[in-house]
């Protein structure tokens, strides 16, 4: 559960002093409780927001990976915009390149193949009549289903 992790992460780094800001588009979570963060802003996570409470809070560091698949695409977007350099915020905890990497599934799949470790065989397909073929070339029983669903695009 995003928001569990999300509130833990704040705790523990207010534990360490280090001053939280917090965006949340959803004013039902355990993380925009009174008093959690020190400061929470009600937005959308979407670049243009986000790039606002960047450029108005200075944070020296960002984590991207308690927002769920939406935070990891808008800090993908901010990357690819060049926000992060241009206020010269860190990205902390899981790497950019490690979040793009495992966002491409073929690029993913490399990867692990690259360090010896096993990833199902997968085909991406757009109609079908390709998935029936997939299902052929790659051997029964398939797995079918809507790819990037987790952040409302499929």
């Amino acid at each position: 559960e995003f928001d569990y992790s999300g509130s833990q992460a704040i705790k523990a780094l207010k534990e360490e002093g280090i001053q939280t800001v917090l965006i949340n588009p959803n004013i039902a979570t355990v993380q925009t409780s009174k008093g959690l963060a020190d400061k929470v802003y009600f937005l959308p996570l979407v670049p243009e927001y986000v790039e606002q409470v960047i450029r108005s809070e200075r944070p020296s560091g960002v984590l991207l990976t308690f927002g769920g698949q939406t935070g990891l695409n808008c800090g993908m977007e901010l990357q690819k915009l060049g926000v992060f350099d241009k206020y010269h915020c860190k990205i902390l905890g899981t790497p950019i390149q490690a979040i793009i990497d495992t966002e491409d599934r073929k690029v993913f799949s490399e990867r692990i193949a690259e360090i010896g470790e096993k990833v199902a065989p997968s085909i991406a397909v757009y109609s079908v009549e390709e998935a029936l073929s997939a299902a052929d070339q790659l051997g029964y029983p398939v797995m079918a289903r809507a790819a990037f669903s987790l952040g409302g695009l499929g």
